[in-house]
């Protein structure tokens, strides 16, 4: 009897620890899902403010282009 009670309190504890590990696990890959989704947020960011920069730049006129709009 007293071998079963061992045993079962072994088998409780190793559950015990197996539950927990899986726990970490699942909170580790919670956590690295958090941080690649957020990689990637702000990476679209940055891609859409450069397109936004290329837009308000690229329109520039040349000096002559500008006096001869001037003079029209």
């Amino acid at each position: 009897m007293r071998n079963v009670e061992r045993i079962t309190s072994v088998k409780s504890e190793l559950l015990d620890i197996f539950m927990s590990m899986e726990v970490d696990e699942h909170v580790q890959r919670r956590r690295s899902a958090a941080q690649r989704n957020l990689r990637a947020r702000r990476g679209i960011e940055l891609h859409r403010e450069f397109q936004a920069l290329s837009r308000d730049i690229a329109p520039l006129p040349d000096e002559d282009e500008r006096q001869e709009s001037e003079l029209h």
